[in-house]
């Protein structure tokens, strides 16, 4: 095997870390550690077992070992989850090393309890959520089937998750457990989407949640489905303005079907309303309203064989 020579080497490293000062964009060279992925899709499982004890993690519970095993859940949740908030806002502020690290490692400590309490509400949210995937596939056999196999409820159960460390503060962190969901499941739902009680999405691949959507309660969208944004507005410089309401309101008891495209942030579906497959909206419609696509007709032309017969 020929082997590379010495001065090649050489010339390459120099050219490559000559190219990490000429874009700062693109290195992080002297700066805090980000945080770890994989540490944080670890404390999505963990968070999962607390979610459902008995599902996954520890299978043998009972009455009288289930607090022991939810303590001992709290404190691998508690430790992993402070040292990885403590990162991201590290990383956010762009600390040039930790100036005070005892303060920060507090204030992520804090989070990290603020986040521990919030487990109930969750559990609460999911248990509806989960039930109404039961409700609305006729195809599934029990709501365990729902919590232990279906990519939609897993992709709600982690947007969940991360939209109370959203709320809570927390940079990075949610995004990155958003995008883990949405790599293992095909659906793509940003942490700052604020959604509703009994929320299913059946089948869930290729769906796309934007950040400032809204939706209702008892809302139910099948694969392919967009809430996306109509257009970015631009500031004097040419560059996108962050945190406009951008994508579209959807109320109460909506249905949503296959590969529906709905935009805009002032676009309202209202409250009982219909939107049929592959149907593009980017206006309001009103409460109980259906959008059907037009219907497309085959339309079969006789031919007469060869040889005329």
């Amino acid at each position: 095997m020929n082997q590379p020579k010495a001065e090649n080497i050489d010339k390459a490293t120099k050219s490559i870390a000559e190219s990490y000062r000429s874009d700062d964009r693109t290195q992080r060279v002297g700066q805090t550690a980000l945080p770890s992925r994989d540490r944080i899709v670890e404390i999505v499982d963990l968070v999962q077992q607390l979610l459902f004890p008995g599902y996954f993690g520890e299978k043998k519970l009972n009455w009288k070992n289930v607090r022991y095993c939810v303590g001992n859940l709290l404190i691998k949740i508690k430790e992993i989850l402070t040292d990885q908030i403590w990162h991201c806002l590290c990383s956010e502020r762009h600390c040039d090393g930790c100036p005070e690290p005892e303060k920060c490692q507090a204030e992520s400590g804090d989070l990290a309890d603020k986040f521990i309490q919030r487990v109930p509400k969750v559990r609460r949210m999911l248990a509806l959520d989960a039930q109404a995937a039961y409700d609305g596939d006729p195809a599934a056999k029990g709501i365990d089937e729902v919590i232990y196999c279906y990519p939609g409820f897993y992709a709600i159960m982690v947007y969940r998750i991360a939209h109370e460390l959203a709320e809570l503060g927390v940079p990075l962190m949610p995004r990155i457990m958003t995008e883990h969901a949405h790599s293992a499941t095909g659906t793509d739902i940003h942490p700052g989407a604020t959604i509703g009680k009994s929320f299913f999405i059946d089948h869930a691949t290729g769906v796309v949640i934007g950040e400032t959507t809204r939706i209702g309660d008892n809302v139910k969208i099948y694969q392919g489905v967009t809430l996306g944004a109509k257009s970015f507005p631009k500031d004097e410089r040419g560059r996108l303005i962050k945190g406009l309401r951008r994508h579209p309101l959807i109320e109460d008891n909506v249905t949503i079907y296959p590969n529906a495209t709905i935009l805009g942030g002032q676009t309202v579906i209202g409250k009982g309303a219909t939107v049929g497959g592959n149907a593009y909206v980017t206006a309001s419609i009103g409460p109980g309203s259906v959008v059907k696509q037009p219907d497309m007709r085959l339309k079969v032309v006789n031919r007469k064989r060869r040889g005329g017969k």
